[in-house]
Order: structure tokens, then sequence, then C-alpha cells
């Protein structure tokens, strides 16, 4: 399809300003939404521009706003058209030197510098295996950052002017309502880029200088992962793989935000998944589809909860629940005695550790000997950084260093750290890396569960004979795959 094929007939500046917004375009004839109050010289003029015969509709403001959205939401990014734009401009910069000096740039007859800039912003984001955008405006200037590897890296910061059409821009893309600055909102962009689908969860939220825009880039192709991918020690891979045999209990898997837990757990449904069960998931948001799995969104506005929606969908016959995330005792609660009827649950709570996982349902009012009934493991992880493959640089591991991870101090150990080079864009690291500790409950720790004893008791019992999340790390750091750095600030060290 041709550039002048896909490009709007009229231009986003005017059909806002105006009041006029192309509905459709059939047989010839184009379908013109009219808001109330639009000025006839305004319509006379569409009709000029577009060249064709009109028919015309009248739209209330509400009614126009969504029309105005969805249209010029159409335009998204097709990823030859960006990769080319990309390669001709050679880097944002140069895309933010081509828009014009102007105060309010979306009142200019041509919108395309914006367009190419937010193009030009999610393609380069996508080529550095980014997982978040922040455009965030300062009293001074517009800081725009990319999330790689789980850190925060900024790649731009511009004049403060462009906060306003950047975020404009991006809230037509998906499907925001633009002339709403007071409130926070949340939409969606589905583009596809390289002939790669990425799904771009859109939040907004209202600073004090201006609305801040958060971009979560979803890649399906990057989330969907077997078991034997996901980074697991050998050990943990089959302890784990036994837990899924069970026919019944809960497992949990746990970590911060960002470390992994729902790639985990779409692994583990991928297991789950053999083509006799009845799996189904509730969501907040759904963040990848799932083939041959139901999936529920969770809309808590109309009263759609994770306690109540488990509550509907015990009713269409699960053979496997999984639950986005246990929140509160009403979710828990449910959650607990579907596990109890003779199923398999998965879910996702956010603790640091593994133990700490029971300590906070207990918190929340689950008695001790439901949990010690109903739990089969838990699962805590972490993502460490993997070094830079072309520029890590060894050094000899020092006696602190071979104490910490428990390595003879008579030995000759080689450690890596990072150094930086054009590859990872001078940061050392590229990549990363799975870090694990399952937490079992077999008859000694559900007894000790029972008793109600603390996080240390059960921690030094659960892994008395397995790894930590520290001791999981130190086969990344004998190997070369990571640094002593990267694991001391991801994992907690060990207590003796």
């Amino acid at each position: 399809m041709s550039e002048a094929e896909t490009r709007p007939l009229l231009t986003y500046a005017f059909a806002r300003d105006k009041g006029l917004v192309v509905l459709s375009q059939e047989d010839g004839a184009v379908a013109l939404g009219v808001r109330a109050g639009a000025d006839p010289i305004a319509i006379l003029e569409a009709r000029r521009a577009i060249g064709r015969p009109l028919r015309f509709q009248h739209l209330d403001a509400t009614r126009f706003e969504r029309a105005l959205s969805e249209h010029y939401a159409r335009a998204a990014i097709d990823g030859g058209e960006t990769e080319a734009a990309m390669d001709g401009a050679g880097d944002l910069m140069s895309l933010i030197d081509e828009i014009p000096q102007t105060a309010d740039l979306l009142d200019g007859d041509d919108d395309a510098p914006v367009v190419r800039l937010i193009n030009g912003l999610i393609y380069e984001a996508v080529k550095r295996r980014a997982s978040d955008i922040h455009i965030e405006p300062h009293e001074d200037n517009l800081s725009v950052r990319y999330r790689i590897d789980g850190v925060l890296q900024e790649v731009l910061t511009p004049s403060r002017r462009l906060a306003a059409p950047l975020t404009s821009r991006v809230k037509v893309m998906a499907r925001l309502d633009i002339a709403e600055k007071r409130v926070p909102q949340d939409g969606r962009i589905s583009l596809s880029i390289g002939g790669r689908s990425i799904d771009v969860r859109v939040s907004t939220l209202p600073s004090r200088y201006g609305e801040r825009v958060t971009m979560r880039l979803l890649d399906t192709r990057n989330a969907l992962l077997g078991l034997d991918e996901l980074g697991m020690d050998e050990d943990t891979l089959a302890r784990f793989r036994s837990v899924l045999a069970q026919p019944n209990g809960i497992t949990l898997v746990t970590g911060p935000t960002g470390s992994g837990k729902t790639t985990t757990l779409y692994s583990a449904l991928s297991v789950l998944n053999n083509g006799q069960r009845n799996v189904m998931t509730l969501e907040d948001p759904i963040e990848y589809g799932l083939e041959g799995i139901s999936q529920t969104q969770m809309h808590h506005k109309v009263g759609l909860t994770f306690a109540a929606t488990l509550r509907a969908i015990l009713r269409h016959d699960p053979d496997v629940v999984m639950v986005g995330e246990i929140r509160d005792l009403e979710t828990a609660k449910v959650a607990f005695e579907f596990a109890s009827t003779g199923r398999p649950v998965l879910s996702t709570v956010h603790t640091n550790s593994a133990a700490g996982a029971i300590q906070r349902l207990r918190d929340m009012g689950i008695e001790p000997y439901v949990l010690a009934a109903t739990m089969r493991a838990v699962l805590a992880q972490r993502l460490v950084r993997k070094l830079c493959d072309h520029c890590k640089e060894p050094h000899e591991a020092s006696g602190d260093e071979k104490q910490m991870f428990g390595l003879p101090a008579d030995q000759h150990y080689d450690f890596y750290r990072p150094r930086g080079c054009m590859s990872c864009a001078q940061t050392g690291y590229e990549g990363r890396l799975g870090v694990y500790e399952l937490l079992l409950v077999d008859q000694e720790v559900r007894q000790l569960i029972r008793d109600d004893v603390s996080d240390d008791e059960l921690e030094a019992r659960a892994f008395r004979d397995n790894d930590t999340l520290f001791r999981n790390a130190r086969r990344y750091v004998v190997s070369g795959q990571t640094s002593v750095e990267e694991v001391l600030r991801v994992c907690r060290k060990d207590e003796d």
C-alpha cells in the first residue's frame, strides 16, 4: 500500500480544531463526522481537500472525541516504513531536529515530525530490547528513558515544549481521551515492527509539570518460552516439573515487578495445557494471548475483581486456574477453597523470598493449617544482567569474594566485570539470566507451617539442601556470565 493510500485525508490538527473527522470510505464516497458547532467554512475546505462526495453525520462531543481517537490511531507503526525512516534519519536526535520551532506543534498543518519521532522512539526501543519507555516532563526539559535489562537508561532530553505534542500523539494512538489531563488513563496500542507483533500498554499520570507517559512493550516472541528456556538449573527444573505434575494445590511465583513472574507462569501453563484440560486465567491486564486457554481481563470499575471473577469461573468447570496476583484476603480465600477441591492453582505474590510468601499469606489472614494442607510450592525468582561477551574482562577472585560464594580459598578463580563497548551501548551488559529458589512443601515444611514458625526457621529447613537465590546465582559468577556486583544488586546475600 502506498504512502498516499495510508495518509489520513485530513490532518489531525485540522480535524481536532475544526470538529471534522473521517468515519469511513466506501464506493468512492467519504462519511464525514461533524461535531456540533463546526464552522461551515471548514466543511467547505474539507470538501475541497478530500475531493470526493461527502456524506455527513452529526456527532456530539463525546462521540466525536472517540471517533477522532479511533481514526488517527489506525495510523499505527508499520515496521518497514519505520525502519526505512530510521535508517534515513540516522538517530533520534535527527528526528527531533526535523520538528519545527512552534509553540504548539499539533497546531501546524503537518503532524508528520511528531509522528515520526514517536515511531522512532518505539522502533529504537524494540531494537534495543527495552521493556518500557518513560516520557517525563520536568521544569526545564523532557526526559525520555528506556528500561533495558531492568535498568533505566536516559536516551533523550529534548525541550519541554515537546511534552504536550508527544503525549497527545501517544494518547491518540492508544485511544485515550486527549482532552482529559487531570486523571490517570490506561490504553493499548497494537502495532507491527519488522514483521513482529508488538503490544504496547500505555499509562498516563498527571504530574507537576504535565502528564507523564509510560509505555510497556510486550513482545509475544520473548514471553512464550518453554520451561527448559527459563534458565533454571537442572535440579530446580526437575523439582518444579514434579510440582506441576501434582493434581491439586497452590503453586506461587514470587518476586518484584519485572522479575519474569508472568513468563514463568505462562511457561507452566503451557505444560499443563495438554488439550485435555480446561485451563482458565484471571489477569490484570492480559499481557499475552495464549492459544487454547480462556483468559479473562479484570475490570475493577464494574466489580470484575479477582475474587468475584474467581467465584464466577468456578461454575465453568475449570481443571486449572491461574490468578494473576493474590492481593487480598478475599482472593486468597477463594483460591485456597478452589485448590482444596482437588485442582491446581497458579498465582503470584509480591514478596522478597519464597519463605516470605508464606508469611504474607498468614498476615492476610489465611490460617496456618489451611496453608499447610493446600500449599505445594513457592518459586522465588530474579533476573540478573548478563555480561556482554564482547567486552567483559577477567579479574582474579579475591578472598572475600570466594568466601562470599562458599568457594575454596586455596583455589584460583577468574571472575568477570563489565567494561562497556559499542555492542552493549557502553553498559557492559546485554541480556538477562534467571535466578531461582524453590521451596517445596514436604512433610517437614508442612509441619513447620502448622507450627507457625518464623521465616528464618522455615527458610533454614527448606533450603538446607537446596539453593537460595544467592547460591543459585553463584553458577553465573563462576562461569563468567555475570558479575559479583550484579548478583549483590539483585539478590540478598545469604546470612551465616
